[in-house]
């Protein structure tokens, strides 16, 4: 595990700083050994396939949206061309097993 990463989000205010230790823990679960890296400033994974991004009032997790269809693309928020996101404003937001298939959705894709 990356210490930058474990810096960023440490520095986070709560409960920004518990909502990225555990999405950062179920893209680990879901990947083991996934690629970890400080990009853009933010916690990137599986060579920027995914992001996690604390926000003053959330957090967003972001994911590639390159190779997926208008329907996929459709299951994200944001207006980004090449990166869509979800929105989690609490614990009680985190749908582990709806980000886990989106997880697999994209990283499956080329």
């Amino acid at each position: 595990m990356s210490k930058e990463i474990d810096n960023y989000i440490q520095k986070q205010p709560s409960p920004q700083k518990e909502i990225c230790r555990e999405l950062r823990a179920l893209v680990v679960k879901v990947f083991p050994g996934v690629k970890e890296e400080m990009k853009w400033g933010v916690p990137t994974f599986a060579d920027g396939k995914f992001y996690l991004v604390a926000l003053k009032e959330h957090v967003n997790m972001g994911f590639s949206s390159e190779g997926l269809s208008r329907e996929e693309i459709a299951l994200f928020d944001g207006g980004g061309k090449t990166m869509k996101h979800i929105q989690i404003v609490g614990l009680e937001d985190i749908d582990k097993k709806r980000i886990t298939k989106l997880l697999n959705l994209v990283y499956n894709k080329k």
